[in-house]
């Protein structure tokens, strides 16, 4: 049972709404850090491998929640394991979310206040996007899923075009030689460059929102491949353009690449502004959409009050959370640690449920 029964997104929609939740802080270390693992400019190709073992991982979290339509993981988990099986698994994936919407509002914090807003407070910027945050999901998932579709196109556009402007100091021979060391280097990375595509983990929810759930694989593949064609495209020209050795001493890249534009005769001068402003609106989407899984969640399992008293709940719980760490390191070890968390969310619980599924009888609709 949904908590809205007019709450119902489109197949584009749903895909638009995986694409912005994978689009979040990475694209502004995810240069960085796939440099420090990989050792080499082949970066890059463990960027795309990454994106096709998460496009993997998506079709499996697709078939799973298809075996239960119209019910999401913290529904039809119960019915899989049992209710207090279940319960761990509810509350685990409430918490992930809980800490993720943390982990976005400090980071947008942390760039804002270094990059744009030096002087205020870095408790106000979270707040008020907080704030913002639940003025949006309140309305439930139909409102995001429209803020999403508006945003992304605006993203888009902005980023290529931003993107673009760093080919003016790009050099084809940083990225050379090709798998200089081999394929290990790579291999390596994969490790990096999946964690960078979390957000798979909403098709455990959004196919029970879906008019047609059974377009839903096409659209995990179509939300993991546009992320997958950014990440790429930004990991090529940040190390063309900066090198290897740069990159790595950087704790933003992407922002320090755009910082390093000079085009004489043009009106504006700070175009790291434009890529900030349209990062932003994709921290604003993500931490969006994670308060409304958590509350969503807390909503589903304990069926008691109203879904819009456990959004607002939970504004306190993400503030506090947020407000503990104390410097970017706390943030980036916080990043790393969801990372892990959201592995567990989209390999081992599927598996898992899927096998329990099938042992019990409960696959192909035999018991939904």
């Amino acid at each position: 049972m949904l908590t809205n029964p007019k709450d119902h997104i489109t197949s584009t929609q749903a895909a638009v709404l995986v694409t912005s939740f994978i689009l979040g802080v990475g694209i502004l270390t995810l240069p960085r850090t796939v440099t420090e693992k990989v050792g080499t400019a082949d970066g890059w190709i463990a960027v795309l491998l990454g994106g096709l073992v998460a496009m993997l991982l998506g079709v499996l979290l697709v078939k799973l929640s298809q075996l239960f339509p119209g019910k999401t993981l913290y529904q039809y988990s119960q019915e899989i394991v049992g209710q207090w099986m279940g319960l761990l698994i509810n509350l685990y994936a409430v918490g992930y979310f809980t800490l993720l919407a943390a982990f976005e509002i400090r980071a947008m914090g942390e760039v804002t206040n270094f990059f744009l807003l030096p002087a205020t407070p870095i408790e106000v910027t979270m707040g008020l996007l907080l704030f913002a945050s639940a003025y949006l999901v309140v309305g439930g998932i139909n409102p995001i899923a429209r803020l999403c579709e508006v945003i992304l196109p605006i993203t888009i556009l902005l980023f290529f075009l931003v993107l673009f402007m760093g080919f003016k100091n790009f050099e084809l021979d940083n990225l050379r030689p090709v798998l200089e060391r081999g394929w290990m280097p790579v291999i390596k990375g994969l490790e990096t460059t999946t964690l960078s595509y979390l957000g798979l983990e909403t098709m455990l929810f959004l196919p029970a929102f879906m008019s047609e759930p059974r377009q839903a694989l096409k659209a995990v593949l179509a939300g993991i491949g546009i992320p997958v064609i950014f990440y790429v495209m930004t990991v090529i020209v940040v190390i063309g353009a900066l090198t290897i050795d740069d990159v790595v001493t950087l704790t933003f890249p992407t922002i320090e690449l755009v910082r390093s534009f000079e085009l004489e005769g043009v009106l504006f001068e700070r175009y790291e502004s434009f890529l900030l402003a349209v990062w932003i609106l994709q921290i604003y989407t993500t931490l969006s959409l994670c308060h409304y899984l958590a509350g969503l969640g807390l909503a589903q399992l304990f069926q008691k009050g109203k879904f819009q008293s456990f959004i607002i709940g939970l504004l306190p719980v993400i503030y506090v959370l947020a407000w503990k760490l104390k410097t970017i390191n706390d943030v980036f070890a916080l990043g790393e640690l969801l990372g892990y968390m959201g592995m567990v969310m989209v390999i081992a619980v599927p598996i898992i449920l899927c096998f329990i599924a099938k042992v019990r009888g409960m696959l192909l609709g035999n018991k939904q």
